[in-house]
């Protein structure tokens, strides 16, 4: 329980000075098969004192911490909660086809982006216009950032990303935000990946959630790729180098 309750003091810390912090994360850079998802989810300083996180922080750790069925009833709660507008949520994703254009990092940073822009575009973050030394306090306050918030990311810092963000190393495990942020993303992702199990049969989509499983592996050597497999994460399997300590796409799930 104090561990889960850090959570909130990590977010608390940061709202310090702003009035919304943003988590951000995202699922799926690891797999070999389907989009990659991101989430950023909303919260403020009423929300994290309200007694829905007092009685259900507990609940709530990294995505892979949980189970299905864990994550499953979290997503029900978000959702009663964004209805309710006490927090607000959304999703981006880049397909397989943006991987292969910009790789698993350009398409990461490009879900995630995706993700906030459904929020706040990035120019209500920063400054667009220098102010003159000669202009009004109107004209300066104009400059300032649209809103009053924070973003957190999980992971390292994104360069040449349009949003200024804090990077949280281990952020699902440390920001209560960023952990809500990769239930959704991580729920998301799952659904999407259950229902191409059904469009593209024999792969096992809808268990392994496109992550390089034995099963997994064995069916696309059989199979061969479909089209929604990730061509340059597939190469080395394709080529013989089934050896899972060989592979470049374990990661994440």
């Amino acid at each position: 329980m104090a561990k889960r309750r850090q959570l909130r003091g990590f977010d608390l810390k940061h709202l310090e000075g702003v009035s919304e912090l943003i988590g951000v994360d995202e699922v799926g850079r690891g797999a070999l098969a389907g989009p990659v998802v991101a989430a950023a989810v909303v919260v403020t300083r009423d929300f994290l004192n309200s007694r829905w996180v007092d009685t259900n922080v507990r609940r709530i750790n990294d995505s892979k911490q949980l189970t299905p069925a864990e994550r499953e009833s979290l997503w029900n709660s978000f959702e009663e909660l964004a209805n309710d507008g006490l927090i607000h949520a959304n999703c981006g994703l880049a397909d397989v086809s943006e991987i292969e254009i910009h790789n698993i990092l350009g398409a990461t940073k490009l879900a995630m982006r995706r993700a906030l822009e459904g929020i706040h575009p990035p120019s209500a973050f920063v400054r667009t216009v220098e102010p003159d030394l000669f202009a009004s306090a109107e004209e300066i306050a104009s400059y300032q950032p649209q809103v009053s918030a924070k973003i957190l990311i999980d992971g390292l810092p994104l360069k040449h990303f349009p949003y200024p963000h804090v990077a949280v190393v281990t952020g699902d495990a440390r920001s209560l935000c960023i952990a809500m942020a990769s239930i959704v993303a991580k729920v998301t992702r799952d659904r999407i990946m259950t229902a191409m199990d059904t469009e593209i049969p024999g792969y096992g989509f809808a268990q392994h959630k496109g992550y390089g499983t034995d099963e997994h592996r064995d069916a696309v050597l059989r199979l061969g790729p479909s089209r929604q497999h990730r061509e340059m994460f597939l190469r080395k399997l394709m080529a013989g180098q089934t050896d899972p300590a060989q592979m470049d796409f374990l990661g994440d799930s």
